[in-house]
């Protein structure tokens, strides 16, 4: 089942249910996925790849607002991305845990034989499309940082 026909089945339980937070959530996905199959290039169809990305791209959006209005003590507010966020994760794979993404990472600069920091970028090329989806890029960014000054 695509992306887009779970989002239209849920959006229709959340309308029955009358959800408020389900249904803006839902609908914001549901926007983001109709501008994505319109942009040039796309004609008419997106990938699982770009899906799992565009998902990504708004959970760091709600990550962000959430942080942001937390410390501005706007606890509405940020009530409100925290209920989006949840939303929008039901639809991502599971994260990986540190000790996870950890071993992963250092699988990887063996593979491409890193030895310094400065063999960051060719690091976090291969990590950030390894991991696509499994973990968000600043955890990736700051394991191989940290693996790499070792």
């Amino acid at each position: 089942m695509s992306l887009e026909t779970r989002i239209m089945d849920d959006l229709k339980h959340a309308m029955r249910a009358k959800d408020e937070a389900a249904l803006r959530t839902l609908r914001a996905i549901k926007a983001a996925i109709i501008i994505e199959k319109t942009s040039e290039g796309a004609n008419g169809e997106i990938s699982e790849a770009t899906e799992m990305k565009m998902l990504q791209k708004l959970a760091k959006q709600r990550r962000d607002s959430l942080d942001i209005f937390e410390k501005q003590n706007r606890e509405d507010l940020a009530a409100k991305e925290r209920e989006e966020l949840a939303i929008i994760e039901k639809f991502l794979p599971q994260q990986m845990s540190a000790d996870e993404l950890k071993a992963q990472i250092q699988a990887i600069i063996t593979q491409v034989d890193a030895k310094s920091p400065a063999d960051m970028g060719k690091v976090m090329g291969v990590a950030s499309k390894q991991l696509a989806g499994k973990a968000e890029g600043r955890a990736i960014s700051e394991m191989v940082k940290q693996l790499l000054a070792q």
